[in-house]
């Protein structure tokens, strides 16, 4: 069994913005500059089961509604991480659409960073969170990355991608991820603001992670 280290004090970082939109490259860089000093949960650990109703290129299934997620559980995950308690989190393969019986045993940390379309929609989710970054990427970039993503790592074809996007994945951006833009404390928006921002909470949580 891993003995983990209860922190001090915990600093939970929700990094928001619809699907290519950056987010997900900037947590990851933020948690690899911070080292042993963070942990990193990501919101499509949490999917529900939807093999019984997914087929292969998932237009049966809407994976932008809120309801495709159990996000009362990231909830509980973060709130055990918040009061220095290692937590267990689900695991979701992509490729047969169900929860693994395994978890993922994940230890509290100085810095807790999550990341996640819809993270900032409920608001028992975002009271988990001392700061919000949402990245503001204009829609036609984000359904570039996407497409390259889906088709590429997810074995998806282009045609598949669109029809998603089209009837699902923008549908759910306009009503759910875009208004909760407003809940964020920093908002990115190119990528010149990038950078400032990555450099920025970089020396912040680094001097958090040092007291």
């Amino acid at each position: 069994m891993t003995a983990f280290i209860k922190p001090s004090n915990t600093f939970i970082l929700g990094v928001a913005g619809g699907s290519g939109s950056g987010k997900t490259y900037f947590a990851k860089e933020l948690h690899l500059a911070l080292g042993e000093y963070a942990t990193i949960v990501y919101q499509d650990n949490f999917y529900i089961d939807q093999s019984h109703r997914f087929d292969h290129d998932g237009g049966s299934v809407n994976f932008d509604h809120p309801d495709s997620l159990d996000l009362k559980l990231l909830a509980k995950c973060l709130s055990e991480l918040k009061t220095g308690q290692a937590t267990n989190i689900p695991i979701y393969d992509f490729k047969t659409h169900t929860r693994s019986k395994e978890q993922l045993t994940v230890g509290p940390a100085k810095v807790v960073i999550v990341d996640g379309i819809l993270i900032f929609h409920p608001d028992y989710l975002r009271n988990q969170f001392d700061e919000m970054i949402f990245f503001d990427t204009p829609e036609s970039l984000r359904y570039e990355r996407r497409l390259y993503r889906d088709v590429n790592e997810r074995g998806r074809t282009p045609e598949g991608v669109e029809a998603q996007f089209l009837k699902q994945v923008k549908p759910m951006h306009d009503e759910f991820v875009e208004p909760s833009k407003e809940f964020a404390n920093v908002i990115v928006k190119d990528l010149g603001d990038y950078r400032a921002h990555f450099e920025s909470y970089k020396q912040k949580l680094m001097s958090l992670v040092k007291r």
